[in-house]
């Protein structure tokens, strides 16, 4: 079935509309590999968490999606999910084959209309939609496009050592971008830099050390996208939950835990990158804790 205006879940900030396009759920396998230490246990007993972020048996949900929206007169996508026929180790990854491009399309965003494209990070599953396959070359999806990312993510990336999985992702995925020079690399102070009206980036790192969180201002309401400095709402109430893929497990406690404080009993709106439906809400504080007051999409 083909995505419709109507079916693309969407939330007002102000005058900006941000549509979250959906990519694939992932598979129950997901949570228990990349977020190890929320078990059953730990789940359960966090009420809230069900029934849109986990299952009665404690199983987490986890999605892979984008967000879309028009901020300072740019046409924006934040993150471009896994990609269709790449081929990758993760299974849940490997030669996709979703409607992805349709989605973004019926959002009113078809490729050849995006301005800008924001990379939070460069791993394999926030990067794949950078390129489309055409005759057997990978090419830039959004010919029209600048990427973006920080310069500390592209700089750590070129000096390490990758393993075949990785480099394959940089082929397809990054490189045909940059020697096309449409990757723009930013320098992201401690706090933030403005790109456009209403847009800004601000550093979140740990996950990965050049992290970026993406924060929309407009007519007094703010909304924070939250990349993978936040894998799933189970990080708000054990914060020290990390993800198993995480380069530098401490800061990225850090970075969650200062976040989430600053954003705690505020109107800002989170947006998870992979949050399952509803996606987003507001932080509220829980005991020593938070949680996440859900936020139903239009």
């Amino acid at each position: 079935m083909s995505a419709t205006p109507a079916t693309i879940p969407s939330w007002a900030v102000g005058d900006i509309t941000v549509h979250r396009i959906d990519e694939t759920l992932l598979p129950p396998a997901t949570g228990p590999w990349l977020l190890p230490d929320a078990t059953p246990d730990v789940v359960a007993g966090q009420a809230w968490l069900r029934p849109h972020f986990a299952d009665d048996e404690g199983v987490l949900r986890i999605d892979s999606h984008s967000f879309a929206f028009t901020a300072g007169g740019l046409r924006v996508l934040v993150d471009t999910g896994i990609g269709n026929g790449k081929t990758r180790a993760n299974p849940a990854w490997h030669n996709l084959r979703t409607d992805y491009l349709e989605r973004l399309t019926a959002a009113g965003f078809p490729p050849e209309s995006v301005d800008l494209v924001v990379l939070t990070h460069l791993h394999a599953d926030h990067v794949g939609w950078n390129t489309r396959e055409e005759n057997g070359v990978w090419v830039p999806t959004f010919p029209r496009a600048r990427y973006l990312t920080s310069r500390t993510e592209r700089e750590f990336w070129a000096g390490y050592a990758m393993e075949d999985a990785r480099r394959m992702m940089f082929e397809d995925s990054v490189l045909p971008v940059e020697e096309a020079g449409l990757l723009d690399l930013v320098d992201v102070p401690a706090e933030g830099t403005e790109i456009a009206p209403g847009l800004r980036l601000l550093p979140t790192p740990g996950h990965t050390p050049g992290h970026l969180a993406v924060e929309l201002t407009s007519g007094g309401e703010t909304a924070l996208i939250t990349g993978d400095c936040v894998h799933h709402p189970v990080q708000f109430a054990r914060p020290g939950i990390g993800a198993c893929v995480d380069i530098d497990p401490e800061r990225s406690e850090a970075t969650r835990r200062s976040l989430l404080g600053s954003l705690a009993g505020t109107d800002t709106l989170v947006l998870g990158t992979h949050f399952a439906p509803p996606t987003a809400g507001r932080v509220v504080a829980d005991g020593s804790a938070y949680r996440l007051l859900p936020v139903p999409a239009a």
